[in-house]
């Protein structure tokens, strides 16, 4: 199980009609768990959603604050809404200690590429890399109108470059992802058209040189929905799962204790051993490779009749 924090609500702003801006301190002014840019908490809201966000700070050994951005989804599934409506400054929330699924990985170059709200963990692996000398560095930052546009000042200063759609239309991306570069890595968090269309402009590219982390997460029973079997390997038990029925709950459903977070395919947290059977993968987490030995059980399926599947 994941470590949990109880922080206090330091400090709160609103930078644009949408995004609320949140400061997670100890109560008792203790310093922090460690983090890199890239890295996300989770936060139990008061309406008890659990929900990821990423953390735009830098990080460092010891920090003395958690920041998250969040930008209010009226027709998502509630968190950012309780957060947005229900939190004041002197609240306490639960908070896990943060994790990374987006991390930065040694390279020459990079470019990223943030779309909306997805600029949250660039903002802080830009500022991490910015503070290293040497690194090169080049930003595109996609939003509708300045005003919906976090950091915009920050962003506009920097060498960024800033495009809003509802003046300038869909920006083409080809002409900065036409050349392979073997020395550079691109990172790219936004919505889920963003993500589809980056991972199709380098499709030529190496992939392991395409970084993507996509908030609108993954329809858990949407595409092919086919009931099957799911044995807990510890046990051997054998746990029906329906095709109006998720892996993760079906599983909980048995007495399994799995620890989840988004159950969207995208923090990581509820990461299972694949220990036989195929599985129909639909998480954004999990690389190529790890795709043979694990599964996301709050999104993905069985190819075939059935999965065994094992705690960490």
């Amino acid at each position: 199980m994941a470590e949990r924090l109880h922080l206090v609500v330091a400090h709160r702003s609103d930078p644009t009609p949408s995004v609320a801006r949140f400061v997670l301190r100890d109560p008792a002014g203790a310093a922090l768990p460690a983090y890199r840019g890239g890295a996300h908490v989770t936060v139990t809201t008061p309406a008890g959603q659990r929900r990821s966000y990423s953390l735009v700070e830098p990080g460092g050994r010891a920090p003395r604050e958690y920041v998250i951005c969040v930008r209010r989804d009226a027709s998502g599934r509630g968190g950012s809404v309780s957060l947005h409506d229900d939190v004041r400054e002197g609240d306490v929330l639960e908070v896990t200690w943060p994790a990374n699924n987006f991390a930065l990985r040694p390279a020459k170059r990079y470019l990223f590429i943030a779309g909306g709200i997805g600029i949250t963990p660039v903002r802080a692996m830009v500022g991490e890399l910015r503070a290293r000398p040497g690194a090169q560095v080049q930003v595109l930052y996609l939003t509708r109108t300045p005003e919906e546009t976090v950091f915009l000042d920050e962003f506009s200063a920097d060498g960024s470059l800033l495009h809003h759609s509802a003046t300038h239309g869909r920006l083409d991306l080809w002409p900065h992802l036409e050349h392979p570069d073997d020395d550079a890595r691109v990172y790219c968090c936004g919505p889920t058209a963003l993500v589809e269309e980056v991972l199709a402009l380098t499709a030529h590219w190496r992939p392991s040189r395409v970084h993507v982390e996509d908030f609108a997460g993954v329809d858990a029973l949407g595409g092919r929905r086919a009931p099957f079997t799911a044995v807990w390997a510890p046990t051997g038990a054998r746990v029906p799962v329906p095709a109006d029925r998720t892996l993760l709950n079906a599983l909980r459903a048995r007495g399994v204790d799995v620890e989840a977070s988004c159950e969207s395919g995208t923090c990581g947290t509820c990461r299972l051993r694949l220990v036989a059977g195929e599985a129909d993968h639909r998480d954004l987490v999990l690389t190529a490779d790890e795709r043979a030995g694990y599964v996301m059980p709050c999104v993905s399926r069985a190819l075939g009749d059935e999965v065994t599947v094992a705690p960490l």
